[in-house]
């Protein structure tokens, strides 16, 4: 048990006040620092409160340890936070301002580096050319809009409000985990495309190679099925589809019926040399008594 001192005891201390032989004079040069001094630390060593008992000192302890816990799980179980365009969302993708020399916003993070060089390569010389720029963006998932063409519609009227600003520009969405792709644009865009190249392009490209995992070549197929569609030249076409259809395991019906006709004769034939055999030769045997 610590001592405990009576109420009274600490009063004059409380109370201190120099003597008014110590009272600084207001024209004197020395100033009344070192009575302040001693006197805040008289103060400071008189007023030093009772040492606790030892529970303050286990309950400091405890109060450290669970601090240290609860970082300890915050740091474990916080998610990890990565730089770049892999923490964009599509709401931040539409509230963006696309970049006169960009080309590509990978928010998916499927795109390699060659890819993403080859695209602005060749993009960047059809908008010098044609005068065309086609913006091309990746999704995991979209979480506020039905489908990619909702989006992509979307990304167009708030990136390019005015009908002169978005008259030459296109828009090609992917989204990953659902497989599945849109393009749109403006209206000298989608004429110089052709409404059949933009629905092979959706239809073709995007989702059969997406199905496959095959980002890159996904974007990059269509990007060069839209430029060779701007520039007039022939359709380099869509990706080859691969039969996967595999032979099936079970007998059709015919198949079925066939194979059970025929172990119905052998059923009948083994049940009649299982009881026609064996009485031909006992009454072979009884002849012959």
């Amino acid at each position: 048990m610590g001592t405990l001192f009576p109420p009274n005891s600490l009063s004059p201390l409380l109370n201190i006040k120099p003597s008014p032989s110590l009272q600084p004079k207001p024209n004197s040069v020395f100033s009344c620092k070192p009575i302040v001094s001693s006197l805040k630390k008289n103060q400071t060593l008189s007023l030093k409160p009772p040492s606790l008992p030892s529970s303050t000192s286990w309950f400091t302890h405890a109060q450290q340890g669970l601090a240290a816990l609860a970082i300890t799980l915050a740091l474990n179980f916080s998610p990890v936070l990565h730089s770049g365009n892999a923490l964009a969302s599509e709401f931040d993708v539409i509230n963006e301002r696309p970049a006169k020399d960009s080309y590509l916003v990978d928010d998916a993070g499927v795109l390699s580096r060659v890819t993403k060089s080859d695209l602005k390569r060749l993009l960047s010389d059809l908008e010098s050319r044609k005068n065309f720029h086609i913006n091309f963006i990746t999704l995991r998932k979209l979480t506020s809009k039905a489908d990619a063409f909702e989006f992509a519609d979307q990304i167009l009227e708030r990136w390019y409000p005015s009908v002169e600003e978005g008259n030459d520009k296109g828009i090609v969405v992917l989204v990953t985990s659902q497989k599945e792709g849109a393009v749109t644009g403006g209206p000298a865009f989608v004429q110089a495309v052709g409404e059949k190249i933009l629905d092979a392009t959706v239809s073709e490209n995007l989702p059969v190679l997406a199905t496959d995992e095959k980002y890159n070549e996904a974007i990059y197929s269509t990007a060069k099925r839209l430029v060779a569609a701007i520039d007039g030249l022939p359709d380099p076409g869509g990706p080859l589809v691969k039969d996967d259809k595999r032979e099936s395991n079970f007998k059709s019906k015919q198949e079925t019926e066939e194979k059970r006709g025929q172990f119905s004769l052998v059923v009948g034939g083994l049940l009649v040399i299982a009881f026609v055999v064996p009485m031909v030769q006992y009454y072979a045997y009884i002849a012959k008594k």
